[in-house]
């Protein structure tokens, strides 16, 4: 009884593990890249009217991280089967809500990308969109104390934005 339970558990786990990959190469994070082996993700450059001076880096790297981190790809400086261009095109700051008085209660800092991707493997999956996401924070709060969380939070809804387009494709 308990080798006939066994038995059935590994044909179950054998199945749905041919499933899986029985349409290309698939992961638990939902990404597919088809027969893409490496990637490649240039610098981002800052266009931006208002420079921050870390934005470029940490976009970047944090693109780079989610590839190493959610997919088997070989990260290469140039020439990869997946390919990312991009350019920070907006970084402002403007008045979220208006409280009584006509005075602000909040403020929201908005981050605009523009990408360019290219999949050597599935060029009909290739794109050029403009990204854009924002936060709020607290008038009471001075910017700079509440700059460097903010930008972590937008970029890393960012980077799920352009990482979903670009392989999850759901």
């Amino acid at each position: 009884m308990m080798k006939t339970r066994r038995i059935l558990i590994a044909a179950m786990i054998a199945a749905m593990m041919t499933m899986m990959t029985a349409c290309g190469i698939y992961s638990f994070t939902g990404a597919s890249y088809g027969t893409a082996k490496t990637v490649a993700i240039d610098y981002f450059q800052n266009r931006s009217t208002y420079v921050n001076s870390t934005l470029s880096s940490k976009i970047t790297e944090d693109l780079k991280d989610r590839f190493m981190s959610q997919t088997p790809l070989t990260l290469v400086k140039d020439g990869g089967d997946l390919h990312f261009e991009g350019t920070i095109t907006g970084y402002s700051i403007t008045t979220a809500a208006i409280k009584a008085g006509e005075t602000a209660a909040s403020n929201r800092l908005t981050i605009t990308l523009k990408v360019t991707f290219t999949n050597q493997t599935a060029p009909e999956n290739d794109f050029d969109k403009s990204y854009s996401r924002y936060a709020d924070y607290d008038v009471s709060s001075s910017f700079s104390s509440v700059e460097s969380a903010l930008v972590d939070e937008i970029v890393e809804m960012l980077i799920d934005d352009i990482f979903n387009d670009s392989v999850v494709n759901w």
